[in-house]
C-alpha cells in the first residue's frame, strides 16, 4: 500500500507496536481472509486477526471476523474496557458463542457487530444483548452512525 501513499504497519498475530498515542497488539482470529473480487472469485489476503488497542488508560478489543476460541481468555487477561464481538453466525460466531466469548474476555462493555449485513447474517442483536446481560455482561447495541466515547 506504500505505493498508493498509504502508511501501514506489517504486524503479525502475537506482535504489537507502541506508537506515540498508545499500543496496538494483533491477536489471532479463527476465520478465512479473502478479498471478494465481485466476479465470484476471491483473492487470499493473509491471516485473519483481531486487535487490542490501548490508549489513555483504556483498552478496546476488535475481534474481527472470528469463531469462538479458548485463547480469548488470554486476550482479556489484562482487562478490556470494550469488546467488539461478531454475532452474525454463518461467517463468524453466532450469538450463543458470542456470549461464551464474553465469559472469556470479561470486557466492561460489549458491542455486537458483523450482523444483518446480508441474508446469511440475519440475527437479532437485542436478543443477544438480553442473553448477555442475563449472564452478567454489559452490552450496548449501536445504531448505524452512532458513536460512543470510551
Amino acid at each position: 500500500f506504500a505505493a498508493q501513499g498509504v502508511e501501514t504497519i506489517d504486524l503479525m498475530p502475537g506482535g504489537g507496536v507502541t506508537l506515540p498515542w498508545g499500543r496496538i497488539d494483533m491477536t489471532p482470529a479463527l476465520h478465512s481472509s479473502a478479498l471478494e473480487l465481485g466476479n465470484g472469485e476471491n483473492k487470499a489476503m493473509g491471516v485473519a486477526s483481531g486487535y487490542v488497542v490501548r490508549a489513555d488508560g483504556k483498552s478496546l478489543y476488535h475481534a474481527g471476523d472470528t469463531a469462538l476460541f479458548g485463547d480469548m481468555r488470554l486476550i482479556g487477561r489484562h482487562g478490556l474496557d470494550v469488546a467488539l464481538i461478531p454475532i452474525g453466525d454463518f461467517y463468524t460466531m453466532g450469538p450463543a458463542d458470542a456470549v461464551e466469548a464474553l465469559h472469556l474476555l470479561r470486557p466492561r462493555l460489549a458491542i455486537p457487530m458483523h450482523y444483518n449485513s446480508n441474508a446469511r447474517t440475519r440475527t437479532d442483536p437485542r436478543a443477544f444483548a438480553e442473553e448477555a446481560v442475563r449472564t452478567g455482561h454489559n452490552v450496548r447495541v449501536m445504531s448505524a452512525g452512532e458513536t460512543i466515547e470510551v
